[in-house]
């Protein structure tokens, strides 16, 4: 299997503003998921993601892609072994699968994506 990006994630410090200026310089479809504090997005055929908001002291806003895997704790481990930093260690998202963050050993954040099956 490909490890394919499926996913693409906004974390800003004001994801409604994010929101509407994507929706009117792209025409993103947009759709609040407020019992998850997060804004889902859909990019025509492209890939989509969702937004969610951070505090200024997470840093600066940013984009984190995520990559699909089959085995998301076996693919956390091993990117350990590589160097990479866990910054959001594997949790489930209801509905979805599970997911987790890490900062590859130059500090690039990266997203992994383990649908349900």
């Amino acid at each position: 299997m490909a490890h394919e990006f499926n996913h693409l994630e906004l974390r800003s410090t004001n994801p409604d503003k994010a929101a509407a200026f994507y929706k009117k310089l792209f025409r993103w479809k947009i759709q609040p998921v407020p019992e998850m504090h997060y804004t889902m997005f859909t990019a025509g055929d492209g890939l989509g993601g969702g937004m969610m908001k951070i505090a200024k002291k997470e840093g600066p806003p940013h984009w984190v892609p995520y990559v699909r895997v089959v085995n998301i704790r076996a693919a956390v481990k091993k990117a350990k072994t590589l160097g990479a930093k866990v910054l959001a260690d594997v949790m489930d998202i209801p509905g979805y699968g599970k997911i987790a963050v890490l900062a590859d050993p130059s500090g690039t954040p990266i997203g992994l994506s383990e649908p349900a099956r």
